[in-house]
This record gives C-alpha cells, sequence and structure tokens, in this order.
C-alpha cells in the first residue's frame, strides 16, 4: 500500500485533485485519470485495423500486438493512466486555408511549426511525476508522448478529456482538436474520472468529405497508407505516384479533417511558448524550403518534429510540391538544378515533379 511520509494511508482523493492542480501550473490544458484495465472495444478495433493493412508500413503498431489496448501488460503493476492535453495553435500564425489555396507556398502542418512536441510534454510529464514522488515518496510510473504503443485517444476518452471524432482524433466542444495527448502510467490507485458522456459528431461528415485522399474510409476508420500525414512523415520510400497529386502543397502531415471541422471553432490558442512559429514555417514558398541545404535543414529545423524525418524525404516531400505547383520557369530550373542528387528517392520524385511541370508548361 502506497503511505505518505507519516507512513499513514494516502488519500487518493485529494491526491488526484493536487494533481489536477499541479497539471495546470505545468501548463496542461486539461488532466484526468481513467482506468489500465483493458477496453474490449479497443481491442476489436486495433485487431481490425491492423487485418485490414491499415497500418501501411508502420510494422510497430503490429509489433507489440494487443499491448496497445492493455496498458497494464505494456507496464505490468498500472491501475491508472493519467490523460493530459495541451493546445498548441501558435497565436498569429498565417492562416492554414490561404497557405493551402496558393500552390507555390508550403504547408506544414500547424502542429510542426514550433518545438518538437515530444520533448515539451515529455518534460512536463516527468516533472509532474517528480512532484507526486517528493508528496509521497517514490511510486511506479512510465511517461507516454506519441512514442511508444499507447493507444491515446482511447486512454483519453475513457477518462473523460472528450469524445473520438468520426477523423479518429480527440474532440472537445470547448477546444476541438488543436492539442497533443500523453499518458503518465501509474500503479497508484487514484479515483477515476467519469468517461465522455457521449460523441458531438452526430450527422456530419466533413472530415470525410475533405480528406484529399480519402483516407478516412468510413465514420472512425482510418486507412493510414492512403492518408497524407504518413505518406510525408511515417513512410520512407517512395510516394505512389497516383496519391502525389492529391497532396497538394502538402510537405509536412495534413490538417484538413481538423480546418474544416466545426467544433475547432472553438479551439484556443497555445499558452506554451515552445510552441511559437519558428523558422517561419507557417507562410514559406516550396521554392525557399527547396533551396535549403542539407545544413540548413539541420541548423533550422534541429529540435522540431521535422527533424525526424530527414533531409532526404524532406527534399522528397517539396519534390512532390513542386510538381503540384502551378507551371513556372523558376520551379523547373530549381528541379533541374538538383536532377543529379545522390538520392535516388529524391530523384526519383524530382523526375516526376520536371514532367508535371514541362506537362502544365505544354498546355
Amino acid at each position: 500500500m502506497h503511505k505518505g511520509s507519516s507512513d499513514k494511508p494516502l488519500d487518493f482523493a485529494a491526491l488526484a485533485q493536487q494533481i489536477k492542480h499541479w497539471g495546470q501550473e505545468l501548463g496542461f490544458d486539461a488532466l484526468a485519470i481513467g482506468p489500465a484495465d483493458p477496453s474490449a472495444s479497443a481491442e476489436r478495433g486495433l485487431a481490425d485495423w491492423l487485418e485490414a493493412g491499415y497500418h501501411g508500413d508502420m510494422d510497430y503498431m503490429a509489433s507489440h500486438g494487443m499491448k496497445r489496448a492493455r496498458p497494464a501488460e505494456l507496464v505490468p503493476g498500472t491501475l491508472r493512466l493519467i490523460s493530459v492535453r495541451m493546445n498548441y495553435r501558435a497565436p498569429a500564425a498565417f492562416p492554414a486555408e490561404t497557405v493551402l489555396q496558393d500552390g507555390r507556398r508550403a504547408f506544414v502542418s500547424r502542429y510542426a511549426l514550433g518545438r518538437d512536441y515530444h520533448k515539451v510534454l515529455r518534460r512536463r510529464l516527468q516533472q509532474l511525476a517528480e512532484r507526486i514522488e517528493t508528496a509521497i515518496g517514490p511510486f511506479g510510473y512510465r511517461a507516454f508522448v506519441d512514442s511508444a504503443p499507447v493507444l491515446e485517444v482511447e486512454a483519453a476518452t475513457r477518462a473523460g478529456l472528450g469524445w473520438r471524432g468520426k477523423h479518429t482524433l480527440l474532440l472537445t466542444r470547448e477546444h476541438g482538436s488543436y492539442f497533443f495527448l500523453g499518458e503518465l502510467f501509474t500503479d497508484l490507485p487514484l479515483p477515476l474520472d467519469p468517461p465522455a458522456a457521449q460523441e458531438h459528431c452526430g450527422r456530419c461528415r466533413r472530415c470525410l468529405d475533405v480528406c484529399p485522399t480519402g483516407a478516412i474510409v468510413a465514420p472512425y476508420r482510418l486507412d493510414a497508407r492512403r492518408c497524407v500525414s504518413y505518406l510525408t512523415i511515417e513512410l520512407k520510400g517512395p510516394i505512389p505516384p497516383e496519391l502525389r497529386p492529391l497532396i497538394g502543397n502538402r510537405v509536412y502531415g495534413c490538417d484538413d479533417c481538423q480546418l474544416f471541422c466545426p467544433w475547432n471553432r472553438f479551439a484556443v490558442d497555445s499558452r506554451e511558448a515552445d510552441f511559437a512559429v519558428r523558422n517561419g514555417l507557417d507562410d514559406v514558398t516550396l521554392l525557399e524550403l527547396f533551396s535549403w541545404s542539407e545544413t540548413d535543414f539541420q541548423n533550422r529545423l534541429a529540435g522540431t518534429a521535422i527533424y525526424r524525418i530527414g533531409y532526404e524525404r524532406w527534399l522528397r516531400n517539396i519534390a512532390v510540391g513542386l510538381g503540384n505547383a502551378p507551371a513556372d520557369p523558376a520551379i523547373v530550373a530549381a528541379l533541374e538544378a538538383r536532377a543529379d542528387h545522390p538520392s535516388e528517392l529524391v530523384r526519383e520524385h524530382i523526375d516526376w515533379a520536371l514532367a508535371c511541370q514541362r506537362d502544365k508548361a505544354a498546355g
């Protein structure tokens, strides 16, 4: 049994309230406590999704089997999942819709405009654990931020932080969906918060209708193999040629299902300085990004989520954007200047982009 510094049994209800207070102090916009027992519906959903092959090349999605839906198997001794969310929408960022409408600009998913969220949230979760440890002594815990086999939306839904939207992301009536999620697995028997009472998507299907590649194949069901975020971030090889024209000018991720979600009318700007726009990535041209050397890429994007894909895939993605851009001799010249790039992956996409540009110029 966990005991406080006086060796008396802990008041876990009071501790839960204190944890929520500490969470606010650490910059989390919401914190709730959910169960660690397996969810039968989550297990079935994960099994069906994997069986359909919707995870594509993300082998890690299948490698842990049902542990993703069984927190106590993933981290033995886990009794509760402390779920947190933190808003990421950068104040005063250039309008995403304007960027998407201009084929010469490069669209970067709004979550990636600032510092790498993995580092920010993991550090705050560690600080939260340290505050708990200072108050009650050693206890079992492990922090997760989108980097391990955790069904984060499921955990957040069961803790009552929101409901799963038809685009598969977590939604709230107060803040929409522009936020990050994280979890602190713990062996503390904290009182549970009530799960979300209901979902509020109703008959709306805007997220399905606006998805540029048709990746949301049915409500609450995403085929990652068609998702622009998967294609520009997770996929290591060539982007399927038939999907390249549909990607448009999205060079890192895609926000369309969120941009057109009615609940994001209530989205709130982030209070976190680390999520402010860096390197002008909210309003930059494809040509400018394509001109970066590998050293430029490393110096400017170190410490961001984008850095994780590496320079080669960065050029691959921008080449696709340039191929989809309006006909422009300057674009052709830039592509030709890199046509002999040492990477076969980059060369393939440059060749495709050049063919697209020449077709457009020919009328």
